[in-house]
């Protein structure tokens, strides 16, 4: 079933249609896979390009933010009244309590100049806080680590980093000298600074429609701002411009400020920089099917246009194989198909003159010569003459001699029995006659002849032609055995057949078998048409041959292995059927 359907499905047709369509999908995906990795590649360079510009423009407004800073605080300790003020305290003089209230509003109106900045503390050179107004010093606000670093810079802005009172906020600190004592260390300014001074978050918004973040760094790598939700750390610290993280793939573009030494990084997904790949997929999928629609449709209508005159003559052909022969209408298409038409329809008028005038005389032919092949001689005669002797020999008490009279009887009759019904047998009753000759042969060879017969219970009833097998097996003990002086033996097996819906007959013998040569010229003797002409027709191997092509068709043939010294096997394959080929 599965084979009638690939073979319906197996057409010229189909096969035109498949391959165009295979070519076309080939095509479209080529065209198709190409044109979004060319894209995609495309998008994903501009798009890094855009986001290292806008770390450029970034580090350009950080470090605006950064001079804006140093501007300020340098104002302040350049102030002549903040000046005037710390050499006063240097000199011994202890500043009141309105003179740090005015040095307080003072430096507190430099906060105008930057929202960022949340508050300022002023020290004296030995440290202690001239406002707000307490006692804690600056070695234990900072630390005595972060004071040596202000005091290297000799007048430097200094970041400082997490407040440690306050880690919401950040420090700078700035050593003020005194003018007017030859820039000697006259105190520190300390400012507080609101992590909102670097709003890039709406910096990176506008400048780029794809989502992204940003982590701020300074010199030791101590995030100033991030608002990155995974790991800062991995991104400040990645060595490859692309980092998986979470099941995330980002894009990391780092860039170190020259001025500040700080580290700017842009981290941004990859899916959101893919997001118009994504568009470009579904128009390129979409594309893809209108053509392979549009392809399909001229595909089909190109394969049954070339198709459909060849499916007609096809048809025409198989009227044919019912043995309907008739010419073809004619085929308006290429000149190819037209003179292949042309071509059928003179083969039929030459096929019907053939079948008028040579079919009635094959067919009555092969009839005649089936006959003539069945039949065999027929010595009715005898039948009273064993009769009258069967009977003597049982009054003579001879009842095994009587016995082969009677099986000598039966194998004649069983023999030259010719009439419609009895061209075909049952396997059983084969047997049996095969029984009786080898009964009647062993009067003849006595203990040099062996034989077994073996058949499954379930082949008994298969019917075939009339002495189909027992000529075998005469041709077995005269040729087999009948040349041995040692005791033979032969083999009658019937097999069904795993493969096939047949069963397997073997004739064996353990003779002397048969040479090279020999076997050639058995070959040879089976292939010759002429039966007749041959010896003994009836009861041979070509008579077996011919009635097996004659019953079952062509394909049936006898097989035949021999060797020398090691004995012959004759085989033939019939249907467990018994259905005429």
């Amino acid at each position: 079933m599965k084979l009638k359907k690939l073979q319906r499905f197996n057409t010229l047709r189909n096969q035109i249609l498949i391959v165009f369509l295979l070519v076309m999908t080939i095509v479209l995906l080529f065209v198709g896979v190409t044109t979004f990795h060319i894209v995609s590649a495309l998008l994903k360079n501009n798009a890094e390009e855009q986001i290292e510009q806008t770390v450029t423009q970034a580090n350009g407004r950080l470090e605006a933010l950064y001079n804006q800073l140093d501007g300020i605080t340098n104002q302040i300790a350049t102030n002549m009244y903040v000046q005037q003020m710390l050499l006063k305290e240097a000199n011994g003089e202890y500043l009141g309590f309105r003179e740090r209230q005015n040095l307080q509003q003072f430096v507190n109106s430099f906060q105008t100049y930057a929202d960022g900045i949340q508050s300022f503390e002023l020290y004296t050179n030995n440290y202690k806080r001239v406002f707000p107004l307490d006692e804690i010093d600056l070695v234990h606000r900072l630390g005595s680590h972060w004071v040596m670093k202000v005091e290297d810079a000799k007048g430097k802005m200094v970041w400082i980093g997490r407040d440690p009172k306050s880690p919401h906020f950040f420090i700078i600190l700035r050593q003020i000298r005194l003018m007017d004592r030859w820039f000697s260390p006259g105190g520190y300014l300390l400012v507080r600074i609101n992590p909102e001074y670097f709003p890039f978050t709406d910096f990176l918004a506008s400048k780029t429609k794809k989502q992204g973040y940003i982590i701020l760094a300074d010199r030791d790598l101590t995030p100033i701002f991030s608002n990155f939700n995974g790991n800062s750390n991995g991104m400040l610290h990645a060595k490859q411009r692309t980092v998986r993280q979470n099941g995330e793939e980002y894009i990391v573009v780092k860039q170190t400020s020259p001025l500040t030494g700080w580290v700017l990084v842009i981290v941004t997904p990859v899916s959101a920089l893919m997001d118009g790949v994504a568009v470009l997929k579904n128009t390129i999928l979409f594309s893809g099917a209108i053509g392979f629609f549009i392809f399909f449709v001229f595909s089909l209508f190109l394969s049954t246009m070339v198709t459909q005159p060849i499916l007609k003559l096809t048809k025409a052909m198989q009227r044919g194989k019912d043995g309907e022969l008739r010419p073809s209408p004619p085929i308006s298409s290429t000149v190819e198909i037209n003179e292949l038409n042309d071509t059928y329809n003179t083969l039929v008028e030459n096929i019907n003159h053939l079948i008028q005038v040579v079919y009635e005389k094959e067919l009555i032919r092969s009839r005649t010569e089936l006959k003539a092949l069945q039949a065999q001689i027929n010595p009715h005669f005898l039948f009273n003459t064993l009769d009258a002797l069967y009977w003597s020999l049982i009054e003579k008490e001879e009842e095994e001699l009587a016995q082969v009279v009677l099986s000598m009887s039966e194998l004649f009759r069983y023999t030259v029995s010719t009439s419609k019904q009895d061209e075909w047998v049952t396997l059983s009753e084969e047997v049996e006659h095969i029984r009786r000759y080898m009964e009647v042969m062993k009067l003849r060879w006595g203990d040099r002849l062996l034989w077994n017969i073996v058949v499954p219970a379930s082949c008994l009833d298969v019917r075939i032609p009339k002495l189909l097998i027992q000529p075998i097996v005469e041709n077995a003990v005269l040729h087999g055995v009948g040349n041995k002086i040692d005791p033979g033996i032969v083999w009658v097996t019937v097999e069904e057949c795993r493969d096939a819906p047949d069963i397997i007959i073997k004739v064996v013998d353990d003779g002397y078998g048969m040479d090279e040569q020999t076997k050639k010229n058995v070959n040879e003797w089976l292939s010759n048409k002429n039966v007749s002409s041959t010896k003994r027709s009836g009861m041979a191997l070509a008579n077996v041959n011919k009635r097996l092509q004659l019953y079952y068709g062509e394909e049936r043939k006898l097989v035949i292995h021999s060797e020398l010294g090691q004995g012959t096997v004759v085989l033939l394959k019939i249907p467990k059927s018994g259905e005429e080929g």
